[in-house]
């Protein structure tokens, strides 16, 4: 009945001739009867039928995109080979995602694919896929080519305003004539055009090759319109209609100068928004010390297999998934959880890569390794929200295809419409008209609002521990009007602080506050720094703890000025038979949820007396 189910689905799509599945392979034979890609209907049908059909997912690289067009033209050229279900392309990013059927396309079609479109695909796997050299990036690159532009549009800029102020401009005359100046600007102009500007004509001539005009098309016609225009008047003024050689050197020079100022920004925006997942990333140890052939060997956490035994030292990262073999001690998971307190791990355990050990030594088997770890699972999905695409963002890639095209159509319209009904010295404003439409219709921002947006979001919840699953969350979130949180201990300082102290026995409390603090300063324990940093608000003095000892799973002990101080959990306290009066008051306060509460569930202080006269406290530990 499934198989039937399914095949008549997928026989129902348009250009399929016959569909056969296979119920013990699992999977589909499909003959079309033209030559048209109809992957993605046929994937459509079979989840209609109420199943999941399987498919490859290939993500890499792509350098020379500048705008919404680039995008549009490079996911359009994807989606057309034969195999490929779906391509989705971000401009942020600059990362392409393809699902495809393996065995009708590979890898290698891809990126001839891209390169036909005439851009530049990179394997993420390849050394050159990402580099932190900021002199050698784009950045660094687009810095250079700035302040190149800047230093000769700047009094590029001054001498060309200069000429528009009556007093100014008589000045300047006096000390050189008019076409004396208008050398100088085309001696500045010069740099900013073919060097700083260099980019644009290598882009825009690739695009322009490949019969699909984009943003550094727009940019290479508008400031070679004005800087060609400025020289052939300078050289040639007779050629012109009275009143018409103008110069428009500055222009030329604004123009560069500005969009590459806009890119230069564009890519540090790029980079900080991506430093919440580097920052997950630098979570992940480089190295394991893992037991092969009886002996200890230090290798690259790639290498580590399940199964392996891996050591871990006090104060190291978890370097993989696994379960605790030997050894005890507490590991701070708050980077998965939130929760400030690190949690015991002992024998059978499991413990989670990128958390940190504490003071005790473990060895652990692997479970989980590599792209198969709960770190590693978390930075793909931040990665993935990233670089979806929402709704809005695929109808602004859309429009942006064909929106450079018509912005040419609608310049060379301009500057006919200026010639025919313009007034006196027409040529001069229909060249500005026409170029005006060019610049100021570059389609930036249609291209990248919507997805470094979505990186910023995305990235500034990472940063604070909310990890969105999907990009489209983002878009979606702006219509929410409640939120519902699941639990009290949500909404935290993701720090404990002692609120209260309460003793018995005759014991005073700021006595025991400071000697248990005491304590507590040798431990790394969240709770008992809180304890510390109560003792020091209070300005009591500290003493000295001698002979410290700690009890993984209950708690430690000192000597403090010749009395043993014991601080631990509940359960710490009845095995030493220590009176635990106020711990009853604890668990009440805890119970009924208590804004005055100092601890929650079984995380509990109370002070109280040792055996032979010792001061005791409870903490969870």
């Amino acid at each position: 009945m499934p198989v039937s189910r399914v095949e008549k689905k997928i026989r129902k799509v348009d250009g399929v001739a016959e569909a056969a599945v296979n119920l013990a392979t699992e999977r589909a034979k499909v003959t079309l009867d033209t030559e048209a890609n109809h992957a993605t209907a046929v994937f459509e049908a079979v989840e209609s039928a109420g199943y999941t059909p399987v498919a490859e997912e290939i993500e890499f690289r792509v350098d020379g995109m500048t705008c919404g067009a680039c995008v549009a033209r490079v996911e359009k050229k994807l989606s057309r080979l034969d195999g490929v279900i779906e391509a989705t392309v971000n401009l942020t990013t600059e990362r392409a995602r393809v699902r495809y059927l393996a065995g009708r396309v590979d890898r290698e079609a891809m990126f001839a694919c891209v390169e036909k479109a005439g851009y530049t695909p990179v394997a993420l796997d390849e050394p050159t896929a990402e580099t932190d050299d900021d002199e050698s990036s784009e950045a660094g690159q687009l810095k250079r080519s700035l302040i190149v532009g800047a230093l000769f549009t700047v009094p590029l800029f001054v001498i060309a305003m200069a000429h528009m102020l009556p007093g100014v401009a008589a000045a300047m005359n006096a000390v050189a004539p008019p076409i004396a100046w208008t050398g100088a600007e085309l001696a500045l102009a010069t740099p900013v055009q073919f060097y700083a500007g260099w980019r644009f004509y290598r882009l825009g001539w690739g695009e322009f090759k490949h019969a699909a005009p984009g943003m550094n098309s727009l940019v290479m016609i508008g400031s070679n319109a004005a800087y060609f225009y400025s020289l052939v008047a300078l050289l040639v003024p007779a050629i012109f209609p009275a009143g018409s050689a103008h110069t428009y050197f500055d222009a030329a020079g604004m123009i560069v100068t500005l969009i590459l100022l806009g890119r230069w920004m564009e890519t540090l925006a790029r980079g900080r928004t991506s430093q919440a997942v580097q920052g997950l990333m630098k979570l992940q140890s480089k190295t394991a010390r893992v037991k092969r052939n009886g002996q200890w060997r230090e290798i690259d956490v790639g290498e580590v297999a399940r199964g392996d035994r891996v050591a871990i030292r006090p104060g190291e990262r978890v370097p993989v998934d696994g379960t605790v073999l030997a050894g005890a001690s507490y590991v701070d998971e708050s980077m998965i959880s939130g929760e400030p307190v690190p949690v015991v791990k002992q024998a059978d355990i499991e413990v989670i890569g990128g958390t940190v050990n504490g003071d005790g030594a473990l060895e652990i088997e692997a479970t989980s390794v590599g792209g198969e770890t709960v770190l590693a699972g978390i930075i793909r999905m931040a990665e993935e929200a990233q670089g979806e695409k929402p709704a809005i963002q695929a109808v602004a890639d859309c429009i942006a295809g064909v929106f450079v095209p018509i912005v040419m159509a609608v310049s060379v319209a301009t500057f006919i419409g200026w010639l025919i009904f313009g007034p006196n010295a027409v040529l001069a404003l229909a060249f500005v008209s026409a170029v005006s439409v060019l610049l100021i219709a570059c389609p930036c921002a249609m291209g990248l609002a919507t997805p470094t947006a979505i990186m910023v979001g995305t990235g500034r919840g990472a940063s604070m521990g909310v990890l969105f699953r999907r990009g489209t969350a983002l878009e979606q979130l702006a219509r929410v009007d409640t939120v519902v949180l699941d639990k009290t201990g949500t909404l935290t300082e993701g720090a404990p602080s002692l609120t209260d102290l309460e003793t018995c026995g005759g014991f005073e409390r700021d006595d025991i506050l400071r000697r248990v603090a005491s304590v507590e300063a040798v431990s790394e324990h969240p709770i008992g720094r809180a304890i510390v940093r109560a003792a020091q608000e209070q300005q009591l003095t500290v003493p000295e703890a001698r002979h410290f000892t700690s009890h993984i799973g209950q708690g430690v002990e000192a000597v403090v000025e010749g009395v043993t101080v014991y601080v631990g959990a509940a359960r710490f306290m009845e095995s030493l038979g220590i009176d635990q009066a106020a711990a009853g008051r604890a668990r009440e306060r805890a119970r009924r949820g208590c804004p005055n509460a100092a601890v929650r569930r079984d995380r509990r202080r109370a002070g109280g007396i040792g055996r032979g006269g010792r001061p005791g406290a409870g903490r969870g530990r």
